[in-house]
Formats: C-alpha cells, structure tokens, sequence
C-alpha cells in the first residue's frame, strides 16, 4: 500500500479570501509579525498498490480530474509509505 498526499493551493495572483480572513484572526489575537496567510487543502489517499509509479500517476489523475481546478489551484503529489 502506498499513502499520497495531494497539495492544493490556489495559484498566485488569485484572491484568497480565507487567507485574508485568517491573517485578520491573527493579528487580533497578537500575532502580528504574520504579512500573508494563504490557505489550500491535504487530501490523503491509501492507493492499494506497490508500484511507486502507477500511484504517482494516478493521484495525479485524480488531483487533476477532481481533486483541483486546474484553472485557479496548482497541486503537487508526494508518495508515502503507509
């Protein structure tokens, strides 16, 4: 079994309205040396295989077929043992 975990985030230059939101939380509770928070997700996906490559390839079909919107989010995939 091998464990990827896919990364989104949105693309820079697209607004990031939780982000900001975030950034503003912060600085109310006295964290204000934090200039810019930008948020995105972790989808975590057991594939049930041993082939490093087929894995790979697939959670990027998915990440790229569902898991993201290619127009405003960039991922990135990285395999782990599970």
């Amino acid at each position: 079994m091998i464990r990827a975990e896919v990364r989104v985030m949105l693309k820079n230059g697209v607004l990031d309205p939780q982000g900001q939101a975030t950034r503003k939380a912060l600085a109310h509770l006295g964290f204000s040396d934090v200039e810019a928070v930008r948020q995105g997700k972790l989808i975590v996906l057991d594939l049930n295989t041993d082939d490093r490559a087929a894995a790979e390839a697939e959670a990027r079909a998915m990440a790229s077929k569902l898991l993201a919107n290619p127009v405003i989010e960039d991922f990135s995939v990285e395999l782990l043992d599970a």
